[in-house]
């Protein structure tokens, strides 16, 4: 039977974040924190776009 490999890279990335998290949690602590700004950065881009398509693309 042939293994998922999507399945696999899950389970991979499952246990890197696990032994992230559990040898250094500052460090860890700090990743998330780098990924919620970054997701934040995008939402206020969208948002400005949005807002800029909304008023008709005037600069």
């Amino acid at each position: 039977m042939a293994v998922n490999s999507k399945k696999v890279a899950i389970y991979v990335l499952a246990v890197f974040v696990l032994y992230v998290i559990i040898t250094d949690p500052a460090k860890a602590a700090d990743y998330v924190q780098v990924g919620f700004e970054g997701i934040s950065d995008a939402a206020k881009a969208i948002g400005d776009f949005m807002t800029w398509i909304a008023n008709g693309g005037d600069s």
